[in-house]
């Protein structure tokens, strides 16, 4: 028995020296597993209904979303969804008439400030009035239910287009200011169709 049991122990001992080599942990392995991963959730074929009080005011569709969460360790970190490949929405009057319309080729909606940052090819119609604004970037203030920008704009109407930089809207695009208009052209009938 003693032979048996020498053996039984040395194989115990090598057994055991082969899981504590082999639990070994490298610090770098370690602090990235521990490290927290901003998460992504995608989701594509988007359709969002924005609501105050029970009624719809806003349509959002888009053919891809990503939503980032933020990053529990870093407090400046806040969560955000973006749309890299395109963004429409249409906005309602109360009673559920789409008043106007938005399409960007790319939006990134900042969760924390209720903001709406709506780039490349950005194109607003007021349905009723019949302008159009269009410009490189704007920023879509959802609390305040206003558009603003600091960029170059033009805004066609059915006589004239205005060419300025920087603009306050609505957000149904019923009225908005230009903070410096650069130039207006006057038009003869309906040139928007060639736009």
């Amino acid at each position: 028995m003693t032979f048996f049991s020498r053996y039984a122990r040395t194989a115990a001992l090598l057994i055991s020296c082969f899981f504590v080599w082999a639990c070994e942990n490298d610090i770098k392995d370690v602090n990235n597993f521990t490290k927290r991963q901003t998460g992504v959730e995608e989701a594509t074929d988007v359709t969002s209904f924005m609501s105050q009080e029970g009624i719809i005011k806003a349509k959002l569709r888009a053919p891809f979303m990503l939503r980032h969460q933020a990053d529990t360790r870093n407090q400046a970190d806040t969560p955000y969804v973006e749309f890299p490949r395109s963004v429409h929405v249409d906005f309602f009057d109360d009673s559920t008439k789409v008043k106007s319309t938005v399409d960007a080729l790319y939006a990134r909606y900042k969760e924390a400030e209720n903001k709406v940052l709506l780039r490349d090819s950005v194109v607003v119609i007021n349905l009723e009035k019949g302008d159009t604004l269009r410009t490189s970037e704007l920023w879509w203030d959802q609390e305040k239910e206003q558009f603003y920008t600091d960029k170059p704009v033009r805004i066609y109407q059915i006589d004239k287009t205005i060419f300025g930089k920087g603009l306050k809207a609505a957000q149904d695009f019923s009225n908005y200011e230009i903070f410096n208009i650069t130039g207006t052209v006057l038009t003869t009938g309906n040139q928007l169709d060639s736009l």
